[in-house]
């Protein structure tokens, strides 16, 4: 009766294990719509796979989407000055994200943060629970946000 309890134990504790290796074990796993929240703002976001076999991510949503007067609130902190009067519902995050599998993660590009108006180095993998962590990090100093899948 040990050897049962022992084993139902161990394989109950290596699901979400198991979970997240089968999840970060293929590329395109990552592709699809992901809500998340930073600070107050919740929002929508949709990865989707280039023609060159890289992945973008963009927003698509977002709960507070105009300002005080109704109008469409802009991405104003965008360090591009061109992108500077497109909606902030429309913010590309990052362009050139690639699938590392060796490391069964998502790397090699940068992440834009529009609340900050600046771009980190950024990695994605899916953790235990199902959603995908999303890590920014400059000069060593990390922050990290969680996606979910939809």
């Amino acid at each position: 009766m040990k050897r049962l309890i022992l084993i139902l134990m161990a394989f109950i504790c290596a699901s979400p294990m198991v979970a997240q290796s089968v999840l970060n074990d293929k590329a395109d796993n990552i592709v699809g719509t992901y809500s998340g929240k930073q600070g107050d703002d919740r929002f929508r976001a949709k990865i989707v796979k280039l023609t060159d076999g890289t992945y973008r991510g963009q927003v698509i949503w977002m709960e507070r989407d105009k300002d005080a007067k109704g109008n469409k609130i802009l991405d104003t902190k965008n360090p591009d000055k061109n992108l500077r009067s497109k909606p902030a519902d429309q913010v590309v995050l990052f362009s050139g994200l690639k699938y590392d599998s060796k490391k069964h993660c998502w790397n090699d590009t940068k992440i834009y943060d529009p609340q900050r108006g600046l771009k980190a180095s950024m990695t994605a993998e899916f953790v235990a629970d199902g959603r995908l962590r999303i890590k920014g990090s400059v000069l060593g100093i990390g922050e990290s946000v969680f996606w979910n899948k939809e």
